[in-house]
């Protein structure tokens, strides 16, 4: 009985274990070399088309993780560290991408979408 015991103890304390540096890992790394997507992110900084985010924001996130490592070309303003320039541009929801005319998409927004508004072409698949 003793043996059944310490077996289950074993075997939760290792669940346990194995769950815990699970979720503790760090994300995965995004690639930092040349990406695909480079040329377009910097046709949109180049156009001076601006997104506005919070990094805790779940949509900013996949927004971000679109791009992929050619995000780093994209002009951003973090709004927490920023709260004067994003409640002087009007920013209330995250992500919100503004034009040098004013124009405003807010929410999550395909490259697709990003490619029509902006005129930037994708890169062929």
């Amino acid at each position: 009985m003793k043996k059944i015991i310490i077996l289950v103890v074993v075997v939760t304390v290792g669940i346990i274990v194995a769950a815990t540096w699970s979720l503790s890992k760090p994300p995965e790394t995004v690639e930092t070399g040349p990406s695909k997507l480079d040329g377009f992110a910097r046709c949109i900084a180049k156009k001076k088309i601006i997104m506005y985010g919070a990094e805790w924001c779940p949509h900013c996130q996949k927004q971000k993780a679109l791009f992929g490592s050619a995000f780093r070309y994209i002009s951003y303003v973090e709004c927490p560290d920023n709260p004067k320039v994003c409640l002087d541009k009007g920013v209330k929801s995250y992500p919100t991408w503004i034009f040098p005319n004013g124009r405003r998409f807010e929410g999550e927004q395909s490259l697709e979408k990003l490619s029509k508004e902006s005129s930037c072409p994708l890169p062929k698949k």
